[in-house]
């Protein structure tokens, strides 16, 4: 299971009813974010959720209401006596950028990892789950992430009992273990079925439309797309700002079949989203207008 949370969905500025923009996901005992706009810290306390397990923090860029909330967060990680490694990923200039913000929070009790992204797509291996981050197109370096869970095939109790398998191994295999024994060596492939679907989000956000978004939100559980505009006339200003449209957003989920749609980063001049979700729907059904809080388990199929 993968627990997800919009904790901001604010473009621009914060409003008393709307946090900036950051995502929060839980896995496994991991927990991941996805941008740190102003406010993060408030709505992580509203959420119910804990700092403490969060161990990657995702950068899609560096405009302000991406990154404003991160000092706040690294002086609170620390006053909690945290003292594992914070891996921080983004586009190039990660470690200058968050060595400028931490002129307020100089001394942590952990240290930072920073992997910037090389060229237009990377893959990061994390705890259990991948991340793959892609290039977008808005005025500055930008880029969307991908999270992916694979899931092994169904153990098979009467293949391991044909084959010989010993008892103890059992376990071992079915977590993807090899096992060498002085006589047989012993793979999972020998257990295990063909491997099942596993569970996908894509994030993406500060960009025109562009092929790497569909191609790599293909297929995924939940998309969460920014719609900065959902007034039909604000088209023009969206192109001209690289932004994108409620419209926009909804033919990239429609075309990359996802199961379903959150839009997210609206501009402070849209107060209400959902009147023009009627228009949107037209175009992907499943879609949803994001709001601060927002949140979902997205579970395994059986």
């Amino acid at each position: 299971m993968l627990d997800v949370c919009l904790l901001g969905c604010g473009g621009m500025m914060p409003l008393p009813y709307r946090y900036l923009t950051s995502l929060m996901t839980r896995f496994n005992g991991s927990s991941l974010l996805i941008d740190c706009g102003e406010g993060t810290q408030v709505a992580v306390k509203e959420k119910g959720w804990s700092f403490k397990p969060i161990d990657t923090i995702c950068f899609t860029h560096y405009h302000g209401d991406h990154i404003s909330g991160l000092p706040g967060l690294l002086l609170t990680m620390g006053n909690a006596d945290r003292t594992e490694p914070l891996t921080m990923i983004g586009p190039k200039g990660l470690e200058r950028v968050v060595g400028s913000l931490r002129v307020i929070a100089p001394e942590l009790p952990f240290p930072i990892i920073y992997q910037e992204i090389q060229g237009a797509e990377q893959c990061f291996e994390r705890s259990g789950y991948r991340i793959r981050a892609f290039r977008v197109n808005h005025n500055v370096l930008c880029y969307g992430y991908t999270l992916e869970i694979d899931r092994s095939g169904r153990f098979d109790a009467a293949r391991a009992k044909e084959q010989g398998i010993p008892l103890p191994y059992w376990s071992r295999l079915q977590n993807g273990e090899t096992i060498e024994d002085p006589d047989r060596t012993y793979t999972p492939d020998m257990v295990l079925g063909p491997p099942r679907k596993g569970l996908k989000l894509t994030y993406t956000t500060d960009t025109r439309p562009t092929e790497s978004i569909r191609r790599n939100a293909e297929g995924s559980d939940l998309f969460i797309c920014e719609g900065m505009y959902g007034e039909k006339d604000k088209a023009a200003k969206a192109a001209e700002y690289k932004h994108m449209t409620f419209y926009e957003a909804a033919q990239i989920a429609r075309d990359a079949h996802v199961r379903e749609m959150w839009l997210t980063h609206y501009s402070p001049s849209l107060t209400r989203p959902e009147p023009y979700m009627e228009e949107v729907r037209k175009i992907f059904p499943a879609a949803k207008a994001g709001k601060d809080g927002m949140s979902a388990e997205l579970m395994f199929e059986d």
